[in-house]
């Protein structure tokens, strides 16, 4: 049983005298524990998949199935980690990681004890009483990774989570996130635009074609690399290669287009 199943997902945008299609005919499984990215040129709908695998939005035509279960609204069984870590300014770390519980009604104190244990297992927890102002970006996307894992989604969207941070924060990041969803089994969706990140994160890269996104192809990390940290797998003899196939292909399809 596959965790995670899209079936000939379009979706198309209406408005009052225009229509976009921005992904059509995107069918691909995800087994649970996977770690899948998706890449392709700007406004091939890498985004909207994540928000219709979110619930955010629903297929024009096709469907979602989370668990054999269509998805139809946003559920607690999935987390959202985006570009920007938009915590809350007037909220302290501690109230900022805990806001999901509180809203899920989820207050017993194993449930709280975790979401603190997280803050300290990646290196924050004398931030707690901190305000957001007082953190680096670095350290911001730590407390929303902490916030999403917080409510025990069992998979995971990740928007292009280090985008805005310089390379030595966003190459830590990537070990340290990488390590804290192996460690705790979840499945998780990267979107990225940076190849690198992909070969050095995924199992599997889904690239997509320009818009309207459909998948161009498939490439298989090998398991020894996929089971390595992402600094590791940039430092291997295979990454280049594997770099510049997936380089090629993606240049191959602009020069058609």
């Amino acid at each position: 049983m596959a965790f995670l199943e899209l079936e000939n997902v379009e979706k198309t945008f209406f408005t009052y005298n225009t229509m976009t299609t921005a992904v059509e005919n995107i069918s691909f499984t995800i087994n649970e524990g996977e770690f899948i990215s998706l890449i392709g040129p700007s406004g091939c709908g890498k985004t909207t998949l994540l928000s219709l695998i979110s619930g955010l939005f629903h297929p024009t035509t096709g469907q979602i199935l989370l668990e054999e279960t269509v998805i139809e609204e946003p559920t607690p069984e999935t987390g959202y980690m985006l570009q920007q870590d938009y915590l809350f300014p007037w909220l302290n770390i501690e109230e900022n990681i805990t806001l999901g519980l509180r809203t899920m009604g989820k207050t017993a104190e194993q449930d709280v004890a975790f979401a603190f244990d997280m803050l300290t297992t990646l290196g924050l927890a004398d931030k707690r009483h901190h305000y957001p102002s007082q953190l680096s970006g670095g350290m911001r996307q730590r407390v929303a990774l902490v916030r999403m894992l917080s409510t025990d989604p069992k998979l995971l969207l990740l928007d292009e989570p280090f985008s805005a941070l310089d390379y030595q924060t966003k190459l830590k990041l990537e070990n340290l996130v990488f390590s804290t969803i192996r460690t705790h089994g979840k499945t998780a969706i990267l979107v990225t635009h940076d190849i690198g990140e992909a070969i050095a994160m995924s199992d599997r890269i889904i690239l997509l074609t320009g818009r309207p996104g459909s998948i161009r192809k498939t490439f298989n990390i090998p398991l020894h690399l996929a089971d390595d940290l992402p600094f590791n797998v940039r430092l291997a003899d295979e990454f280049n290669p594997l770099f510049q196939q997936i380089w090629k292909e993606m240049e191959s399809h602009d020069t058609h287009t």
